[in-house]
């Protein structure tokens, strides 16, 4: 969804779900954007990593990448933005790790299934990332639920 003054916001899992006539535009022109940044600045790297932008915004340059790979994000009702999960997804948000990492986990409705296709769904959210550069460990959380925890490359 465009918001005047901030341009594209890929979806996080926490809002509604993403809709409008012209979605799927805005998000191919951010991913096309994310991809030319990332060649006119990281020199040799290329596209091959994230850019420096990249590393300031992590959970909004995660959650576009998911987006953009067709990785369906999970969603709330929109009248109650606290309350039960209304689509099957992925969240991304901060890591419990610290500064410098995001999480990405696989959540839905209640009884909605999200717990048994989590490791099947996280470990394809972790082959779109790594192949734009990210670092992803998977990890099993409080109770065994599984989580990825995204980190960019180490420097060279």
């Amino acid at each position: 969804m465009n918001t005047p003054g901030q341009g594209f916001e890929p979806a996080s899992g926490d809002g509604p779900a993403p809709s409008g006539a012209g979605r799927a535009a805005e998000l191919r022109t951010a991913y096309e954007g994310l991809l030319q940044i990332r060649r006119l600045v990281n020199g040799p790297s290329g596209a091959a990593v994230p850019a420096p932008w990249e590393l300031r915004q992590m959970p909004r340059a995660v959650a576009l990448v998911l987006e953009a790979a067709g990785v369906p994000p999970s969603a709330r009702d929109p009248r109650a933005p606290d309350g039960p999960r209304t689509r099957t997804g992925y969240r991304v948000g901060p890591a419990a790790s610290g500064e410098g990492h995001v999480e990405v986990t696989w959540l839905g409705p209640p009884g909605g299934g999200a717990a048994e296709e989590e490791q099947e769904r996280l470990t394809a959210c972790a082959a779109a990332l790594e192949r734009l550069g990210w670092v992803c460990l998977l990890y099993r959380g409080p109770r065994r639920r599984r989580f990825l925890e995204v980190e960019p490359p180490p420097a060279p």
